[in-house]
């Protein structure tokens, strides 16, 4: 029988990423992103002028920073120590909306610091890659964790037998965004690793 499976983002669960974006924005392109609002992004506006940057560009420096700045990316408290853990007793996957083509350099950044896991990239909601990593796993007891309160309701539309833990691991962003345990989508919130692990492992181990 297969072992358990966790299947978790990347950024702002394993690792931070806007802080480190925010800091880069500074300091390369003289943009100010003050990790406010809701879409917390419209906070991001070029030095001396009052309207947000426009979602193209935003895109295009997302994808310059990932190219350039993975690096610089530290992990979230506790977070690598708790994946340790739970591959004792499960299988452990991530699922990151990056590029396909961002997909080996995912996976390096990872190893880099320690962690050792398949990584599966995909584009928009994510509830028919997790779907399809379930099903290709065969696992019975599976944990999606993830930032973004539309993947898990994408998830419970797609997999809905899947537990979802909703967690943002950055205090600057975490306050601002949707949660998708209030929205009925997510079965738990829980931003830090100490107490999102014995979570996991409970709901692995006893699959309710």
């Amino acid at each position: 029988m297969n072992r358990p499976l966790l299947v978790t983002d990347c950024d702002e669960v394993l690792i931070h990423m806007v802080r480190h974006f925010r800091d880069w924005l500074d300091r390369e392109h003289e943009i100010d992103f003050t990790l406010e609002g809701e879409p917390f992004i419209d906070s991001m506006r070029r030095r001396g002028e009052k309207n947000p940057v426009e979602s193209e560009e935003v895109w295009r420096l997302l994808g310059k920073f990932f190219d350039t700045e993975m690096d610089s990316q530290k992990p979230i408290a506790g977070a690598l120590e708790s994946i340790a853990e739970i591959q004792r007793y499960a299988d452990v996957v991530v699922l990151t909306n990056l590029a396909d083509a961002r997909n080996a350099a995912r996976k390096m950044q990872l190893q880099r610091l320690g962690m050792e896991a398949s990584v599966f990239t995909n584009q928009g909601p994510k509830g028919g890659a997790l779907k399809r990593i379930v099903e290709e796993h065969g696992a019975r007891r599976v944990v999606f964790v993830d930032d973004i309160a539309q993947h898990h309701a994408s998830a419970k539309i797609e997999i809905p037998h899947v537990h979802r833990l909703h967690l943002c691991g950055e205090p600057k962003i975490a306050g601002h965004i949707q949660c998708a345990h209030v929205a009925g989508d997510a079965h738990a919130r829980i931003d830090n690793w100490d107490q999102a692990l014995p979570w996991i492992l409970e709901t692995l181990h006893s699959g309710d």
